[in-house]
């Protein structure tokens, strides 16, 4: 593991059951690095994802973040070491504001930092801006997909997670997330992005893992994975 990895996970298996998800998986994130997760439907990325956050409870491997072995540790405790996560479904509280959704995760990063305050975040999603006192029962699948981010951005993380980036989104909209991702690039927080548009995420990372029935199929600079058409189609091809 170097120094500036956020996330470095080796020979890590996963279960739900006798389902035996993840086959000795090597996955790692740098410091400020995008780092796009790929693969069809039920090939692990998810449950990778849940794993390294703490959800999945029958794992073993080393899992490291922000130096700190936390192969056994709790959701919470990896929230805390600066991993924020934007879940499949979006995950807002219905019965809250969208002023709420933010501020009851608004904290200060690591280190200290809170350059991600509700300003800062309307900014972003100026969308938001306009539907502040707005339940979030009341917005478009869009408008949660932002508030979801935006609520992540409030813990002022080293790492975001964004599981199914733009899953069921317009397209206008869809634009819009991919050009928030590139924002929170330039910013220096490392992300991991999954998302089924594989040419948007070649696009927006740095590197790119490939899962194929729990196990890595193909790992490298997102450049060279994108001259590889024909070895990308046979992991991603419908």
């Amino acid at each position: 593991m170097s120094a500036a990895d956020i996330i470095d996970i080796a020979g890590v298996n996963a279960w739900y059951g006798s389902s035996h998800v993840l086959r000795g998986v090597d996955f790692r994130v740098g410091a400020g690095e995008t780092v796009g997760l790929l693969g069809r439907n039920g090939m692990g990325k998810s449950t990778l994802l849940r794993t390294i956050l703490g959800h999945v409870r029958e794992r073993e491997g080393a899992i490291r973040v922000a130096g700190r072995d936390m192969s056994r540790a709790r959701p919470h405790e990896v929230a805390r070491l600066g991993v924020a996560y934007v879940p499949e479904g979006r995950g807002i509280f219905p019965n809250l504001s969208v002023r709420e959704n933010l501020l009851m995760a608004a904290r200060p990063g690591c280190n200290g930092r809170r350059d991600w305050d509700e300003s800062r975040v309307l900014d972003l999603f100026p969308r938001l801006k306009e539907r502040l006192s707005h339940g979030g029962q009341q917005l478009s699948g869009g408008e949660q997909q932002m508030l979801s981010i935006g609520r992540a951005l409030m813990t002022n993380p080293d790492c975001l997670i964004l599981d199914e980036a733009t899953e069921g989104l317009a397209p206008k909209i869809v634009h819009e997330i991919w050009n928030v991702i590139a924002t929170v690039r330039a910013t220096g927080i490392a992300s991991i992005v999954v998302d089924r548009n594989y040419r948007a995420v070649l696009a927006h990372a740095e590197r790119v893992v490939v899962l194929e029935k729990g196990l890595v199929a193909m790992a490298g600079p997102a450049a060279e994975l994108a001259a590889a058409p024909a070895a990308l189609d046979r992991y991603l091809g419908v």
